[in-house]
């Protein structure tokens, strides 16, 4: 969109706004954004190459801010860009880059619940970046998370090669879902894709060793595996005699295949 002039109308239901003004910072965008609530009057914004342009001052930047967080939280707006538009509104001006701030809004909604939530639905699941809505790194913790979804992972290998605390790699992956950012492959994945994958039938036979659902993320596979370790380990049942101590290694076996499969 960046430089060309293009003219758009569309209506949005909550949560389809913010994807929009992440896509226009994304692509940095110029031109004149009008949006409409119902029985509101007309909100007008001025973008320069992906940012909102703001009179100076903080408390004009927090108003900015404030308007944006209004709109995307309602149910049912009205849009119009016109971009390409060389508006310059009169007087100092500074920015708020709308791609950042999208991210900053929904990283900012994830509290201890909504983390729980997402670790479940992402478990199992391999997520990985669309590379056309890759987010601009701010710092090398940034760098890594990104470097780590290159190519499709488990939650639980982005987690040692992000190498950065758990809460920031969540609120990191609901700012990617929040604007369709992230691609998850997997279970869930296939249940909604028009051309469904198949199944694993060797992690689905290491899941039923273990006791484990198709959900299971990787701290239940690990209580799982340490729970029949202890249960199977011939140097934990001393009493046993060889034949039991056979069957124990061959179960133990087993079990630790399945076990190195899943993880």
């Amino acid at each position: 969109m960046a430089g060309d002039r293009q003219n758009l109308r569309r209506e949005f239901t909550r949560g389809e706004l913010i994807r929009f003004l992440y896509r226009l910072g994304r692509q940095q965008a110029s031109g004149v954004l009008t949006i409409q609530a119902r029985g509101s009057r007309n909100e007008v914004f001025v973008l320069r190459r992906g940012a909102v342009m703001v009179g100076d001052g903080e408390l004009a930047k927090r108003t900015l801010v404030a308007r944006l967080v209004r709109l995307v939280a309602l149910d049912q707006v009205a849009m119009m860009f016109d971009g390409g538009v060389a508006a310059y509104p009169p007087g100092p001006q500074h920015q708020v880059f709308l791609a950042g701030w999208a991210r900053a809004h929904l990283e900012a909604q994830l509290d201890s619940s909504l983390a729980e939530r997402l670790v479940r639905e992402l478990a199992g699941m391999r997520l990985s970046i669309r590379s056309e809505l890759e987010p601009e790194a701010s710092d090398e913790a940034d760098r890594r998370m990104v470097a780590a979804m290159v190519q499709p992972r488990r939650l639980d290998q982005i987690w040692p090669l992000a190498r950065t605390p758990r809460f920031r790699l969540l609120a990191f992956l609901h700012f990617l879902r929040g604007v369709e950012a992230l691609v998850v492959e997997g279970v869930v994945a296939e249940r909604s894709a028009p051309n469904r994958r198949p199944r694993d039938p060797q992690r689905d036979a290491a899941a039923k060793l273990l006791g484990l659902g198709d959900d299971a993320d990787h701290e239940a596979i690990k209580r799982a595996y340490r729970r029949l370790a202890r249960s199977l380990h011939p140097d934990l049942q001393p009493d046993a005699d060889l034949d039991r101590r056979r069957t124990l290694e061959q179960r133990f076996a087993e079990v630790t295949a399945a076990y190195e499969t899943l993880i």
